[in-house]
């Protein structure tokens, strides 16, 4: 089948002008015009899905109270029957009931740092440090009984921070001890994280 396109004309001065030239349709046009408005679409198609592709997945934060989840954190308990007695590092009687006491390197964990162990749902706060423990990521735990501390033994834990100590604390109660070479080696360690933080480093 043609199709003929009708013609039309207007006259310029002496010149004979055509609006559009003569046109002749064939089947093979029509099929052609077809193809390239289906491949417009197609293109169109492809640059909206481009343009729509989700964003990439970041993997979910932990929940916690100040969204800092510890995993395989090495624990250690004691209790108050051992060499330390009753009291703490800044001189209040160990705790042992909705917050507990908890010692560590308080360069790692400064002193008020306070946490959840994931599995017992028990809430501790970091008010202690122990010689054995400088130098390590270690947190040993207070125990009301040597039987609860024989217990507990050495168990690597998940845990949720629910606030940071103070380092500038920390300093002060350790200052006066500094004779004491474990206690020099954590405030040498809180000094260069506070230098670092001063000059624009991170530190973790």
């Amino acid at each position: 089948m043609i199709v003929r396109v009708p013609e039309r004309s207007t006259m310029a001065g002496n010149y004979f002008l055509r609006d559009h030239a003569s046109m002749v349709l064939t089947p093979r046009d029509l099929q052609m015009s077809n193809f390239l408005k289906f491949a417009l679409g197609a293109l169109l198609a492809f640059l909206v899905a481009s343009c729509a592709e989700p964003p990439t997945t970041k993997p979910a934060a932990t929940a916690s109270t100040s969204g800092h989840r510890l995993q395989k954190v090495r624990t250690t308990a004691y209790t108050h029957t051992e060499k330390g007695g009753k009291r703490n590092a800044v001189g209040t009687y160990l705790a042992s009931r909705t917050v507990r006491s908890a010692a560590s390197d308080w360069s790692r964990y400064p002193l008020g740092t306070r946490f959840r162990i994931i599995d017992t749902n028990e809430v501790y706060q970091i008010d202690d440090y122990g010689t054995a423990l400088v130098g390590t990521n270690t947190i040993d735990l207070y125990k009301t009984s040597r039987l609860e501390m024989r217990r507990w033994g050495v168990r690597h834990v998940d845990i949720d921070i629910l606030a940071w100590g103070s380092e500038a604390e920390s300093l002060r109660v350790l200052t006066p001890r500094a004779k004491h070479r474990q206690v020099r080696q954590m405030i040498v360690a809180l000094q260069k994280k506070s230098m670092a933080r001063s000059l624009g480093v991170r530190v973790d």
